[in-house]
């Protein structure tokens, strides 16, 4: 039976000459992935010419070609950026359809800018230099977030607030000290993204299909064009490899949950039963039928965005876990989630930067909130102890002390220095600066301690590491 030729116009596929009819137009919408890849195009035409002036070196690329090749992508450049280029489903995805209108601008020598390389290498090539290149804006905006969350601990390093387990009050910390928790937590998050760049920035342009090319290419050539700093030593995992997509978005993930874990407190702290905080109405939405409610709307939305973010890494890590070497089609669905994490740590981070220098926290209702719950109960433990009793029996002593108390609806600092004799003889009269909230905070003088002069000094350390 004779086979059927395809049409070989314009619209014919880059592979159409195998088969022996046209893929329906079903196929096609499922398969086409130009919806959502477009966004790989300026990094698209940047590896395109870093290949073609590698080709051209070793004189894979004659002069002519060349020259028309960057005339032709330039003009696809320009189109793309003025919004006048045309995306079609019939080229499939973003590197057929550049290619197709670098062929149609500058004729043959358009069909030869794809020797020695395949859309394999090609598309890991574009989201790697697409990746680093949002992660590079992302680490700036943790410095910057960073750096609002140190001016604010700075500004309130003596501010006294109650320090929670378990949601109850623990003992008293500063507003400044609790904030730069927060600044050790997205430091790590930094820091890790930094580590991952590391593993990102392989060149794996050259291993061509899976097992490279007969061409005389110089890879590191491309690599340092292109800024990358090594290239992939193995093909098959070159083309296949998707490791960087998942790590960046398991540190996407990470850095959300301490957003959500922020956000949860943010959301608490304005609430009238806690009070801690204010936040500014341009982060805030209103009701459309209760008319005095102000919503935490932006801590909500981070809180909420974790869990979509965590279904990224979870969709890359099912995506790769059964598909055999090398490449497979599978891999085309790396993109959305991988765009999808990114858009949304980045749009968080940008909106915390500036929400941050803007959260206003309440003195007053702070060290009302510290004074209850017995905060300062550990301090008088520790005063027992350094007065010679065991720390188990001092842990005994106050719990009684603080039962009493309880029972007469007073709190420990309350109870006169009678009655705090009567569960220990060691108790004096300096036991008052023990109890305060001041002399608790004061009290922890070390590195990493509660003292506002060890907040101040947390905070120039922070400071310098910002600076790494």
């Amino acid at each position: 039976m004779p086979t059927k030729t395809p049409a070989r116009g314009k619209k014919s596929a880059a592979w159409s000459g195998r088969f022996g009819e046209p893929v329906s137009e079903r196929v096609k919408r499922y398969t086409a992935s130009v919806g959502f890849d477009t966004r790989l195009a300026r990094e698209d035409i940047r590896g395109s010419l870093a290949h073609a002036r590698m080709l051209r070196s070793a004189g894979i690329l004659s002069a002519s070609d060349f020259a028309d090749i960057q005339r032709g992508l330039a003009a696809v450049l320009r189109e793309i950026d003025d919004g006048t280029f045309h995306w079609s489903i019939d080229a499939e995805d973003v590197h057929l359809n550049i290619e197709r209108r670098l062929t149609a601008l500058v004729g043959e020598a358009g069909k030869r800018l794809h020797t020695a390389r395949s859309r394999n290498d090609q598309v890991a090539t574009d989201v790697r230099l697409w990746l680093r290149g949002e992660l590079d804006g992302i680490v700036q905006l943790l410095r910057r977030l960073e750096q609002a969350l140190v001016d604010a601990a700075e500004k309130h390093a003596g501010l006294i607030m109650p320090g929670f387990t378990h949601l109850q009050v623990a003992q008293p910390v500063t507003f400044g000290h609790h904030l730069l928790a927060y600044f050790e937590m997205f430091e790590r998050d930094r820091q890790r993204l930094l580590d991952c760049r590391r593993r990102l920035n392989v060149l794996p342009l050259g291993a061509a299909a899976l097992a490279g090319t007969t061409y005389p290419i110089r890879r590191e050539r491309v690599a340092q064009e292109l800024g990358f700093d090594a290239v992939a030593e193995n093909s098959l995992d070159a083309v296949s490899d998707r490791d960087f997509a998942i790590e960046f978005s398991a540190c996407a993930a990470m850095a959300m949950m301490h957003f959500s874990r922020l956000s949860e407190e943010l959301v608490l702290w304005m609430s009238p039963r806690f009070g801690l905080v204010k936040l500014p109405d341009r982060f805030c939405t209103g009701s459309s039928i209760m008319p005095q409610k102000k919503n935490p709307d932006v801590p909500e939305l981070a809180r909420g965005k974790t869990g979509r973010v965590y279904g990224d890494l979870v969709a890359l890590l099912t995506l790769m876990k059964g598909q055999p070497l090398a490449y497979n089609k599978d891999n085309q669905e790396d993109k959305e989630p991988l765009f999808d994490a990114v858009d949304t740590l980045r749009e968080t981070l940008a909106v915390f930067v500036e929400l941050v220098p803007g959260i206003e926290p309440q003195p007053a209702r702070m060290r009302t909130a510290a004074a209850e719950g017995h905060a300062t109960a550990t301090d008088l433990a520790d005063y027992l102890v350094k007065k010679g009793l065991a720390f188990r029996e001092a842990h005994e002593t106050v719990a009684r002390a603080v039962r009493h108390a309880e029972n007469s609806r007073r709190e420990l600092a309350e109870l006169s220095l009678a009655e705090l004799r009567r569960f220990s003889r060691l108790i004096g009269k300096e036991v008052r600066e023990v109890l305060t909230l001041a002399g608790s905070v004061a009290a922890r003088r070390h590195t990493g301690g509660t003292a506002p002069a060890q907040v101040r000094a947390a905070a120039r350390r922070a400071r310098q590491r910002i600076g790494k």
